[in-house]
């Protein structure tokens, strides 16, 4: 069973955001219809490559964590007239002869928003210089959330401050906009249901491409990689990308598997997987931004007293790493914090916070000593009741 807590904003429903975004997909076919362009026969000298990029094609389109992108047929894109993180008035059209990379975010996400945001980045940085023709565009999509300063606290908790503008305005402005990107952002019970989308609009104006962001953490690269190549397809000598991965589906490592993870002290390790019960808490240092983090992670030192008072499960705590700007900055914000008492270990794949069903930022997972998943909650609990939690299934 997942407990869930739903009274922070910033927590998108994940069976609504596929809704939603099944719903922009049957919208944005309608309009582009179904376009289609009969490829050139390949010459002897382009067989092998071709061969490479049919199988490289077939193993993303057969990756359920990775969406390859829809085309939009080159329509002409909606303006966009909003103020960005710094209140400085912006337009779409000011970005003609870029090529924009637009995704439409919460502006207190701890869900996907931080998987789209990074695999931005990344996209950008595997273009290499050409990256100096690409801009990094946000559109806030929390309907509650919209100030100047919430776009600007996002933007500084995860590095973006001035790698892109994000973009907000009054309430009219945003479903303006909204609306003529076909995006759905509603409240849902406490919670922020919106599309999460990511266009990529050429140098002229046009729409290109549509990606809808999975919930996935070990495909933020994959991802990254998929966005980079449409964009070098948009540059002039199409520039090769800094490096390339499989883009197949990625074994995530659950609970039953035994997994070695980097400490975030030292050289050592932290062991994970069956052998013994363990509380897991998996978490982001951009929390810190939103939520008052440094006071949770060293209130779990209680827990640590109390679990080898009562015998309850000991704690390991996962940084997900593969959200943060980078390992070094987790380290940098988690060595300020003061000692804790469990080890704290960086997910810096993905893999493990995709193999223990992770959701959101913080997620807490109690894990039986066979490996088995036996609870589950979504946010911070206080003590008493991570005690009591832990007691009951122990």
């Amino acid at each position: 069973m997942i407990a869930r807590n739903v009274t922070s904003r910033a927590r998108a429903g994940r069976a609504g955001a596929a809704v939603l975004a099944a719903a922009l997909l049957a919208v944005l076919a309608a309009l582009s219809g179904c376009a289609s362009s009969t490829p050139s026969s390949p010459g002897p000298g382009s067989m092998a490559a071709g061969s490479a990029d049919m199988a490289g094609g077939a193993a993303a389109q057969a990756n359920p964590n990775l969406d390859t992108g829809t085309s939009l047929g080159g329509h002409p894109a909606p303006d966009i007239r909003l103020a960005n993180q710094f209140g400085q008035p912006m337009s779409l059209t000011e970005f003609r002869g870029k090529v924009v990379i637009l995704a439409f975010t919460d502006s207190q996400c701890t869900t996907i928003c931080p998987l789209t945001t990074q695999s931005m980045v990344l996209a950008r940085e595997l273009l290499g210089k050409a990256a100096a023709s690409v801009r990094l565009l946000g559109v806030d999509a929390n309907p509650e959330a919209t100030s100047v300063a919430d776009v600007l606290a996002y933007s500084r908790a995860h590095g973006m401050v001035n790698q892109w503008d994000f973009l907000t305005g009054t309430d009219a402005q945003l479903k303006a906009v909204w609306s003529a990107y076909h995006i759905v952002a509603q409240i849902d019970r406490g919670q922020i249901d919106h599309t999460p989308a990511l266009y990529v609009i050429d140098q002229r104006g046009r729409e290109q491409k549509v990606y809808l962001t999975t919930m996935a953490y070990s495909s933020v690269g994959q991802a990254a990689q998929v966005l980079a190549q449409e964009v070098s397809s948009l540059l002039p000598g199409h520039p090769k990308l800094a490096s390339e991965q499989s883009l197949a589906a990625i074994q995530a490592e659950a609970p039953t598997m035994k997994v070695s993870l980097p400490a975030v002290t030292g050289a050592g390790k932290v062991a994970f997987g069956p052998g013994s019960a363990r509380l897991v808490v998996f978490f982001a240092t951009w929390l810190s931004e939103i939520s008052g983090l440094k006071s949770h992670l060293t209130g779990l030192n209680a827990y640590v007293q109390a679990a080898r008072r009562r015998h309850l499960p000991p704690l390991a705590a996962v940084d997900e790493t593969v959200t943060e700007p980078s390992a070094q900055a987790a380290r940098g914000y988690l060595g300020g914090i003061g000692a804790l008492s469990y080890p704290v270990a960086l997910d810096e794949t993905g893999r493990v916070a995709d193999g223990y069903g992770v959701q959101d930022q913080p997620w807490l997972v109690l894990v039986s000593a066979k490996g088995k998943v036996i609870w589950s909650h979504d946010g911070w609990v206080p003590l008493s009741l991570l005690e009591a939690a832990a007691a009951a299934r122990a």
